[in-house]
This record gives C-alpha cells, structure tokens and sequence, in this order.
C-alpha cells in the first residue's frame, strides 16, 4: 500500500511538471544526451517514482528487521569496504544521491555491523532539522551538521581513530567545491573526501546504488581512489576528485532514473552571484 501511494504521489507530482521536474529532466538531458523528449519524460517520471520510493523506504527504515538489509541488499565487492575496515586506516565511503543512500548506511550498520559518522544540511525549522537527526540516529548514524565546515575536525578524528565516515558528495552544498567534468561539462563536487584522504590516510571508496524491484537495492563498491604521489595539495584534491566523478558517472549512467538530482548541478546551469 505504501508503495502504490508513492507512485500515485510521484506521478501527480510529475504530471504538474513543476520546477523540481523540470530540472530533473534538464539534468537528465545531460546525463541521456541522445534521449529525445519522449525519452526524456520517460525518464523524469520513473525518477520521480524512485525518489518517492526512496522516501517511502526511509521512513519505514527504523521499522525494518535490520535482517532484512543482507537480503533486501546485495552489494557487489563489498570485500573491499571490509578489508579497508580492517586496515584500520579509517574508511570514506562517497556517494551520489543514487536510490536509497539511507538504506545503504541501515545495510552498513545492520549487515556489516560497523556505526559510521555522516553530515547533514542543516533544515529549517530547526525542529524538522532535529527530527531528520534522531531518525538517522535510530538507525545507527553519527549525524553532524554541515555548518561551514565545522564537521571537518570530527570527521578527521573518526578517520585516525579507525572509523568509518559516509558522505553524500556529488553536489556542492559550499560553493568552493572542486570543478570536475561530468558527462562533458563543468560541475563542483566538494572537496571534503579527497582531503580527508590526503590528512588522514583513510581509504577512499566511491559507491554507486541502483533499484531492482521492490524491495530490491543494489550497490557496488569501486576501487580506492588513491592519493597521487606528486603535486600540490590542490592538484591531488582536484585528481581526486574528478576520479570520484567518474566513479559516480559510471553508476549514474547505468541507471539515470535512480538519480535523485533535483536541483541546478552544473556551472552552466547556476544563477550568477554577486
């Protein structure tokens, strides 16, 4: 019942074809550059009905018999985030707004069975702010405020001592992100992983999710992005970076319909600031 309701939601929200839709599908354009307009429709209205299913399924997460994250979940090379943990070096683990990122993080302290810290953008009124904090934290989540870096020195702290730190990190919530190509044109993706990286020695790993059909979630963990032997601070940031792009790139193509990105992306796209 609950599903069938998040489809009817998303279809009449798609149907309004509202400023959020509009910019999915400008998006998706990007990412679909062949796709026509009918394609394209196509597109924004299966997107709508994944990122209601991804709310459907996150308010019901702190409900879920957490034994149902090692079969509702199938994670390719999740070898790797377990060897990475027992390095003891600190894991970062990147992710784009694919499919469900809060039933990813259930899966990592339900099934994996290791607490991680995460950020958040802080929400207005403080109230649903607060709300959105204590519901992660049921989950298992260590939830800090994404508050002009503030989080940065915690985050660190997590990393040396041999924790786990998940960030959601294909948009720029500072606006002094790092440029990137992604799929042909500029884009700014925050530089927090790749520094984290560089002053911890944690192993960075990007993570790229996809639907199946309900309640089916699938993943894939990449190879480690790491550190460049030369450069400057900012060229390895940049490398960096732009080697988390592609990783997310990759995924975002194989399934752009799971791609929740409902706001303005690319530099092209941004509204001039004084």
């Amino acid at each position: 019942m609950a599903a069938a309701l998040g489809r009817k939601i998303a279809d009449v929200a798609w149907k309004r074809r509202g400023k959020s839709v509009l910019r999915l599908e400008s998006n998706l354009a990007r990412v679909v550059p062949d796709a026509g307009p009918e394609r394209l429709r196509a597109l924004s209205q299966a997107g709508m009905r994944s990122y209601m299913r991804y709310w459907m399924e996150s308010f019901r997460l702190p409900a879920m018999d957490p034994r149902r994250f090692g079969t509702d979940v199938s994670i390719k090379d999740e070898h790797i985030l377990r060897e990475a943990l027992a390095s003891g070096r600190g894991v970062i683990v990147a992710l784009p707004h694919l499919a469900n990122w809060d039933l990813a993080g259930a899966w990592v302290t339900g099934h994996v069975g290791v607490p991680f810290t995460t950020v958040a953008e802080r929400l207005k009124p403080e109230s649903l702010y607060d709300r959105f904090v204590a519901y992660r934290q049921s989950l298992g989540m260590e939830v800090l405020p994404h508050s002009g870096g503030a989080a940065f020195g915690t985050l660190a702290r997590r990393l040396r001592s041999g924790g786990l730190i998940c960030l959601v990190a294909d948009r720029d919530l500072s606006s002094s992100g790092v440029e990137v190509d992604f799929f042909g044109a500029t884009a700014r993706m925050p530089a927090g992983p790749a520094l984290l990286a560089q002053q911890t020695g944690a192993a960075l790993l990007p993570v790229t999710l996809s639907y199946g059909d309900a309640p089916k979630m699938y993943g894939r963990i990449h190879p480690e992005v790491e550190v460049p032997g030369t450069g400057t601070r900012a060229e390895k940031t940049a490398a960096m970076t732009q080697s988390v792009a592609d990783a997310f790139a990759s995924g975002i193509a194989e399934h752009p319909e799971d791609w929740h990105m409902l706001q303005r992306l690319w530099l092209d796209d941004l509204e001039e600031r004084p």
